[in-house]
């Protein structure tokens, strides 16, 4: 199924925030209601947003969660400039200029029976949404979510009720959600955070890998997050021999593929194309992702 979004399909409509949290580290968690957006809106799909009537340029944003039932999304964000400054100070009822949903999903079916979700940072929402599609679609997959994060979780900890010897015993730090939703998560940092793995979450994917090498058939990557963990886990599906699809972070202009600042190289059989992060991807399959040199 050909579900890149072009131009001529993503939609150009008004949303309204129906809630703003603001958290540690000056993370944030939207919701917009936008019945628009959340009818054709895919895990792995983006939305570019005017974060203020007075700043013409927009931000992309991943979307975190959706409600198809109540038509509205959710964002989560960090303040790092003007323009999500300016997005955090958005109260409920306020007007938001919306593009989208715009890129390639994540693959949308066929799963393995244990798909393996990492997200770093701002590349967690869309593990999110991609775990809830997996909890939603089928019963035969049991998604296991590894999220890490260098600044405190945007979300308050607890120890998991889910136990498993996949994991090591001692980290039991979850996402609540998650955890509602019978999905096991672990979390990594550096920070020291009670009852977190100790190490990059790619670390912590390799122990679970490890703990199940006679079963890695089960297993599929998807990741999203900077560029130097998804490279660490393209190195860590070719390791395994496992499918993986991640989802690029980039800086964008346009974000409809008009402007091609978002270009990466891709290798594409012998040769080398570059493609648009925008509307060739997001997602792309792990292993055709060429990194910068460093």
């Amino acid at each position: 199924m050909n579900t890149r979004r072009h131009r001529g399909t993503i939609k150009s409509v008004s949303g309204t925030v129906l809630s703003i949290d603001h958290l540690a580290a000056e993370q944030h968690v939207i919701r917009i209601e936008c019945p628009e957006i959340v009818n054709s809106a895919l895990p792995g799909n983006f939305v570019h947003l005017r974060c203020n009537r007075e700043l013409a340029m927009r931000r992309p944003m991943s979307i975190m969660r959706v409600s198809k039932n109540q038509g509205w999304f959710d964002m989560l964000f960090k303040t790092v400039g003007v323009g999500t400054d300016l997005l955090s100070q958005q109260s409920v009822g306020d007007e938001i200029s919306v593009l989208g949903p715009i890129g390639v999903p994540f693959k949308l079916e066929g799963y393995r029976k244990r798909p393996l979700l990492i997200g770093g940072g701002v590349g967690i929402p869309p593990m999110i949404y991609l775990a809830e599609h997996i909890k939603d679609q089928t019963t035969s997959s049991q998604p296991i979510v590894l999220m890490g994060s260098e600044v405190p979780f945007p979300f308050q900890t607890r120890p998991s009720q889910i136990m498993s010897t996949q994991c090591p015993p001692e980290v039991l730090a979850c996402m609540p959600l998650l955890e509602d939703w019978k999905v096991l998560s672990r979390l990594a940092t550096n920070q020291g955070y009670s009852g977190c793995f100790n190490g990059f979450v790619t670390d912590l994917a390799k122990y679970i890998l490890n703990m199940n090498r006679s079963s890695l058939d089960e297993f599929e990557i998807f990741a999203c997050g900077p560029n130097t963990m998804l490279e660490a886990v393209k190195a860590l599906a070719n390791e395994f021999s496992l499918p993986c699809q991640i989802s690029l972070e980039e800086h964008m202009a346009c974000a409809v593929g008009g402007c091609a600042g978002c270009a990466v190289e891709i290798q594409e059989g012998q040769n080398i194309a570059m493609k648009r992060v925008c509307v060739d991807g997001p997602v792309f399959e792990a292993e055709t992702v060429i990194f910068p040199s460093k």
